[in-house]
This record gives structure tokens, C-alpha cells and sequence, in this order.
């Protein structure tokens, strides 16, 4: 779901993404805030039973909607996820995010609560956005995570190195993003053999990386 998705387009233009998506609609409060949500719980009201819808918690506002930080807090999510319900307009989440860890709450606090929300019917998966492989594993032994949400691609390897054996031994699914790549390649069709790969990662070897590739606001969002 793209994030810059605005009320004058409307619910009108989400259904035709639904059959690249392969059935999954993600939102998020803080896309907008809170218009996306409402725009996606719309356009995929018809097709509730086809459909996976996931969206994000994580961020505070103050009373005028303006982000203000992260929080994970306990009353915090489950007011976040009242609020996704209401604007959705369904009554469980089929995969909820936390968005970015809060260095404030514990994990473990986090994925307790979630396990509540789970129990009480409004909430069916756990999944985390840009977490740690540490985190994962700790939140994974209070509630067990379905799918971590992170950056990969073909200009980004790392999650080869540990976050992806770790997902398979733990049994965990994974969910890659495209930060940078998904509004120029997302309807692109990519037929990529062996040598096509082999020539990729002898380019990518090649390249001298200059400077940070996440400001200092970004990196403090990132448990990488």
C-alpha cells in the first residue's frame, strides 16, 4: 500500500492492486495518519474473505494528529489497535506490526500485550517491522512472530547474514520491503537466471559505499 496514497484517489484506485499483492492489504495509523487505514478497510470491504489485511503500530500523536515519537506502551497499542479496527472497519486484524521498536518498552511488554489482543479475538499474528534478530527472538518466546518486516532486495543482502537463518530455524515467515525500489520496480516483471544473479553480486562487490545509509533520526527507529 503505497504511503502517499491521499483522499482524493480515493478507495478507487486500491482494488486493482489487490491481484499484484497476492492478496495481502497492508496499512498503517501513522500513513497519514490514520487516512490509509480507512482508505484500504473500504476498498477491500468486498473482498474481507480474500483478502490478508495487516496494518502498523508504534507511533504517538498529539491532539492535532502531528507524530510525536514512537510508543509501544501497553495502553498505547491497545488503543492503536481500537482505533485500526474502527477505521478498517472489521473486527480482528489478520497481521499486526509493530512498526519500529521502542527502546523505552521492553519486547517483551510488547508481545505480551499483543498475545492479549490475540486472545481477545482482535488480533489473529504477530509480525515486527525492521527488528533485530535479537529482538525477534526474544518476542518470539513470549508470542510466537509470524512474519518480521524488512528491508531486502537484490541492492540489499543483510538479512542473508543472520535474520534469515534465524526465521528458519525459529520456523518464522519473513515479509520484504522496498523502501527505495517499490514505486519504480513494483510492476515490473524481473526474469533473473543463475549468471543474471552472479553478474548482480560481482557489480554489487564492486561498489563503494560512501557515508551512512540511514540518517541519525532513521537509524534511532531501526534495531538493526
Amino acid at each position: 500500500m503505497p504511503r502517499s496514497l491521499a483522499a482524493p484517489e480515493g478507495p478507487r484506485g486500491l482494488p486493482r492492486t489487490t491481484g499484484r499483492a497476492h492478496g495481502v492489504g497492508t496499512a498503517a495509523e501513522v500513513y497519514g495518519p490514520y487516512v490509509n487505514e480507512g482508505l484500504v478497510g473500504e476498498a477491500l470491504a468486498p473482498l474481507r474473505d480474500q483478502v490478508v489485511i495487516a496494518t502498523k503500530f508504534g507511533f504517538a500523536f498529539d491532539a492535532d494528529g502531528k507524530q510525536t515519537g514512537l510508543s509501544s506502551r501497553p495502553e498505547s497499542i491497545r488503543s492503536a489497535v481500537d482505533g485500526s479496527l474502527r477505521r478498517l472497519g472489521v473486527e480482528r486484524i489478520d497481521l499486526l506490526y509493530q512498526h519500529r521498536v521502542d527502546p523505552d518498552v521492553p519486547i517483551e511488554d510488547v508481545a505480551g500485550t499483543v498475545a492479549e489482543l490475540i486472545a481477545s479475538g482482535k488480533v489473529a499474528h504477530f509480525g515486527l517491522s525492521e527488528a533485530g534478530v535479537r529482538t525477534i527472538e526474544r518476542a518470539h518466546a513470549v508470542q510466537p512472530v509470524t512474519a518480521p518486516q524488512s528491508e531486502y532486495s537484490l541492492f540489499w543482502r543483510e538479512p542473508e547474514d543472520e535474520m534469515l537463518p534465524t526465521l528458519e530455524r525459529l520456523g518464522i515467515g519473513f515479509v520484504p520491503c522496498l523502501e527505495r525500489l517499490d514505486e519504480n520496480l513494483g510492476g515490473a516483471v524481473l526474469d533473473l537466471g543463475a549468471d543474471d544473479l552472479a553478474d548482480i553480486d560481482r557489480a554489487s562487490d564492486e561498489i563503494t559505499v560512501v557515508g551512512e545509509r540511514y540518517p541519525e533520526a532513521m537509524a534511532r527507529m531501526i534495531d538493526r
